[in-house]
C-alpha cells in the first residue's frame, strides 16, 4: 500500500511546502480539496481556488501526482472544468488527476449565491460532467448531449490525457461513477462489508462500461488519530474533542460508525490491513500540514 497526503486550508505557500514536502518523502500524490469555505458554519479560515493552487504547484513541483479531490459539479459548468484540467495537465507534464463530485457543503453554496440542488440532481450533474469530459477528450471527440449539459463534437485543443477521480462516501451511486468514468475511486473509510460492496461496485460497473476492473485505482483517505497505549488515545480524543468543543465519547462514537483509522498504532494499522484486502491500495492522509506529526505517522505506517 502506498500513503498519500491531503491538506486542507491554508495559503499557497503552505499548500506549496506541504507539496515539496510530500515530494521529497516520495510519497504518491499530494491533494487539496475544493472548497470555497471551509466550515459547516461560515468562513473561519481563508479559502483558495484549488484550481488556481493547483496550477502553481504544478510548475514548482516535478515528480509528485497532484490531484483536486474533489471538484463539486455545483461550482462549474463541465467545458471550465475540462479547460483547467487541460491547462493543469499539460502544466504538470501528465501528473494532474481532476476529481469530480456532487458537493456537499451547503453553506458554502449558500454564501456565494450558488445553486444547492437535491442530491438526486447533484448525481445527475455529476455523472453528465463524467461523461462530457470522457466526450472532450475522447480521441477523436464525441457529442454529448444530456439534460444539463451539451458539447459539440469538434477538434478541441489543448487535448492531453485526462485521468478522473470520484469519491465520497455514497454506498451506490458513487462508486457505480466511479467504475463507469474514472481512473481512481476514492472511497471513504467504512464498515468491512460495506467497503467491499462500494469496492465490488465500482468493479462491476467498469466491467459493464467495458473497462478494465484492475486497472481502478482504489484509494481512502481521513485523518489518522493514534498514540501508543489505548489510555494514550482517549487522552488524545479527550483533548481534540476539547478544543472543538465537542463531546469525546460522541467523536469515538462516530470515528467506529465509519470504522475510521484510529486507536492504537497496531490498531490503525489492523483498520488499513483491512481495507488494503478489500481492494485499497492507496491511503491519503489528512489535515493541516504539520511535517513533526506527518513524519510520525508515516514511520509508525510504513
Amino acid at each position: 500500500m502506498e500513503y498519500a497526503l491531503q491538506t486542507v486550508g491554508g495559503s499557497y505557500e503552505e499548500f506549496l511546502t506541504a507539496a515539496r514536502w510530500a515530494e521529497s518523502q516520495g510519497l504518491a500524490a499530494f491533494a487539496i480539496p475544493d472548497h470555497y469555505i471551509y466550515s459547516m458554519s461560515g468562513p473561519d479560515a481563508p479559502a483558495y481556488d484549488a484550481f488556481a493552487v493547483m496550477a502553481g504547484l504544478a510548475r514548482e513541483t516535478s515528480s509528485i501526482e497532484l490531484s483536486i479531490t474533489v471538484a463539486p459539479v455545483t461550482f462549474r459548468h463541465p467545458a471550465v472544468l475540462a479547460k483547467n484540467a487541460a491547462t493543469i495537465q499539460e502544466m504538470a507534464g501528465g501528473r494532474f488527476k481532476l476529481g469530480v463530485g456532487t458537493g456537499w457543503l451547503e453553506q458554502e453554496h449558500r454564501s456565494f449565491g450558488i445553486d444547492f440542488p437535491d442530491t438526486a440532481t447533484r448525481f445527475e450533474m455529476a455523472e453528465e460532467t463524467l461523461a462530457y469530459l470522457r466526450a472532450a477528450f475522447n480521441e477523436p471527440p464525441q457529442d454529448f448531449k444530456g439534460k444539463h449539459y451539451t458539447l459539440e463534437a469538434f477538434n478541441i485543443l489543448p487535448r492531453p490525457e485526462l485521468r478522473l477521480v470520484v469519491g465520497g462516501t455514497g454506498k451506490i451511486k458513487t462508486p457505480r461513477l466511479a467504475g463507469a468514468y474514472a481512473d481512481e475511486f476514492n472511497a471513504f473509510p467504512d464498515q468491512p462489508d460495506v467497503f467491499s460492496a462500494k469496492v465490488a461496485r465500482a468493479r462491476d460497473a467498469a466491467a459493464s462500461a467495458g473497462r478494465a476492473p484492475s486497472q481502478l485505482l482504489v484509494s481512502s483517505s481521513g485523518q489518522v488519530v493514534a498514540a501508543d497505549t489505548e489510555s494514550a488515545y482517549h487522552d488524545l480524543i479527550a483533548e481534540i474533542a476539547a478544543g472543538a468543543d465537542l463531546d469525546p465519547e460522541k467523536i469515538e462514537e462516530e470515528a467506529a460508525k465509519r470504522n475510521a483509522p484510529r486507536g492504537t498504532w497496531d490498531q490503525v494499522r489492523s483498520i488499513l490491513a483491512g481495507m488494503q484486502e478489500r481492494g485499497m491500495t492507496r491511503f491519503y492522509i489528512q489535515g493541516r500540514f504539520d511535517p513533526d506529526d506527518l513524519e510520525l505517522k508515516l514511520s509508525k505506517l510504513m
